[in-house]
């Protein structure tokens, strides 16, 4: 367990690091270069994941509670919406006028959408440990940034492609799911 909290830990302190922390992130920029500041984040996520990936791996889990009967549909629901934010984030789109971290808010939803369908500790450890980074990082980038300016209308043709490329996402998940995680994502297809 200790490695995948290690992992966690390392994870949202880099990235809250720039919100948190700019004067410390213009320093360590200032020192080593852009580059190589990019370079040493870059590392230190890859790290990161390891230790959580290997972490996950080498910890036994222990029954917490049980997913509730019917869930599937919910946590696959809450699935395709948090892939639809998560990629709503890089392109233009109007769904950034009613959401102003839709990135990060894809991700806490990944969380629960974990968090309904697995009880175990090493579960409530990854999900909810990112689950809750997601919304530390959310409110450092409200502070840091202060008033959210919404970006322009772009219309409904532009906002369908993160749509479109979160349900194909989505799809590709629950297909390759079982090679991932090793359990199907939908045990009932």
């Amino acid at each position: 367990m200790g490695l995948l909290i290690t992992g966690i830990l390392l994870w949202s302190i880099v990235h809250l690091v720039p919100g948190a922390a700019p004067q410390l992130k213009l320093k360590v920029t200032e020192t080593l270069g852009g580059g190589a500041y990019r370079a040493v984040f870059s590392a230190l996520i890859v790290i990161s994941l390891v230790c959580m990936v290997f972490g996950w791996r080498n910890t036994a889990p222990t029954a917490l509670y049980g997913p509730a009967d019917g869930m599937r549909v919910v946590t696959g629901a809450l699935m395709l919406v948090a892939l639809v934010l998560f990629f709503s984030s890089r392109v233009p789109t109007d769904i950034k006028r009613g959401i102003r971290h839709p990135q990060l808010t894809g991700v806490f939803l990944w969380a629960v959408a974990h968090l309904i369908a697995n009880g175990d500790s090493r579960s409530l450890v990854l999900f909810g440990g990112l689950g809750v980074w997601a919304i530390i990082e959310m409110l450092v980038i409200n502070r840091r940034d202060a008033a959210w300016v919404k970006p322009e209308t772009v219309g409904a043709k532009r906002s369908f492609v993160p749509v479109f490329i979160g349900t194909v996402a989505w799809i590709a998940l629950v297909l390759a799911h079982p090679w991932i995680a090793g359990v199907p994502a939908m045990p009932d297809l």
